[in-house]
């Protein structure tokens, strides 16, 4: 039987909630899960501060902590993951800096969520690791500390024993990814579609959705265009055709597509269609070949290279990791109860 994992969590005044809270509640679920089916809890939370003393997230709610990092015993911690916080002010709190090495150095695996990875850099520990941070703060990471190499479009990323996630939610993607590093992918899937989120979200930060990034306005020559992709992504939509239904030049339509939905008319199209292939993948049975060709891709081949460009990953893939799944909680599972011993108030 697997031991208890204990996960540490650190606090400061003016934390992002969120950055804690989410990680807590893939721990907490997991623990849960790993429990219906016969196992030991698998996780303990530890939220703890520098002093020990209750902080105010920077929504203003108050969290009271359950241990002061000086009296937490370093080599009963498997996991440390520091949370980020709106500016950094934070970074001048020697107490928190200077506890961090002690538990990280007994720690199996530390890290950070968000701007937490400054006060891990502050700390000495980021030096020579590939990291990633907020996509807002990559820039001023990298410039503070060149001995680090930050990766600014990664969700999360792991070097060796460091693991470091991107802004505020993706803290739930990293312990997602250490529940199933952890136990099996099955675990870390029925938490991820009971907390309602990806398993393995695609692409970078800097994804967005196509559909709803084209701000093109009602009087547009081009709105009608983006509306009728957007409603029927298997059309005819090259170049000469879109063209034609707005009775624009070519060179008039790709000219408006630039200024007005930010992006080519190519680019856009495949967008959109790389969407519409996502639906029916998470939630059809047909095969990749008859997406493909419901889609507009014309073959799985080119289907293939859109979603590598777009997602990063391939139609196959993406459908191993979000296209099946336990549609009830295994019995005894209750994600309703409140994640460990940690008090919010």
């Amino acid at each position: 039987m697997a031991p208890e994992r204990h996960i540490v969590l650190v606090g400061f005044e003016g934390f992002q909630l969120l950055d804690l809270a989410g990680p807590a509640d893939v721990f907490d679920a997991a623990s849960r899960v790993v429990q219906a089916r016969g196992g030991e809890r698998a996780y303990r939370l530890t939220i703890a501060t520098a002093g020990g003393g209750s902080v105010r997230a920077s929504s203003g709610m108050r969290v009271e902590p359950d241990a002061d990092l000086k009296a937490i015993d370093a080599g009963e911690v498997d996991t440390l993951l520091v949370a980020g916080g709106r500016g950094r002010t934070v970074l001048e709190d020697s107490e928190l800096v200077e506890a961090l090495p002690r538990l990280a150095a007994g720690a199996q695996r530390f890290g950070s969520v968000c701007g937490g990875a400054f006060l891990l850099a502050a700390a000495g520990l980021l030096d020579g690791r590939r990291v990633t941070t907020h996509w807002a703060g990559c820039s001023d990471l990298a410039r503070r500390h060149p001995a680090v190499t930050v990766e600014p479009d990664r969700i999360y990323v792991r070097d060796g024993e460091v693991v470091t996630s991107a802004g505020v939610t993706a803290g739930i993607d990293l312990a997602l990814a250490l529940v199933e590093e952890d136990h099996d992918v099955e675990v870390a899937r029925t938490v991820a579609r009971w907390l309602v989120v990806f398993l393995q979200r695609p692409g970078g930060q800097s994804q967005f959705s196509q559909r709803l990034n084209a701000p093109v306005p009602g009087e547009s020559p081009i709105r009608s265009l983006v509306d009728g992709i957007v409603a029927d992504p298997g059309g005819d939509h090259r170049v000469p055709a879109l063209a034609e239904r707005a009775a624009l030049s070519e060179r008039q339509l790709s000219r408006l597509f630039a200024k007005q939905a930010r992006t080519t008319p190519a680019r856009f199209v495949e967008r959109v269609r790389v969407e519409a292939a996502r639906d029916l993948l998470e939630t059809g049975g047909s095969s990749v070949d008859a997406v493909a060709a419901g889609c507009g891709f014309g073959s799985a081949e080119t289907m293939r290279r859109a979603f590598l460009r777009v997602l990063g990953i391939g139609p196959a893939e993406y459908r191993r990791r979000f296209g099946a799944g336990v549609d009830a909680p295994p019995p005894g599972l209750d994600l309703g109860r409140r994640a460990g011993e940690s008090r919010a108030a």
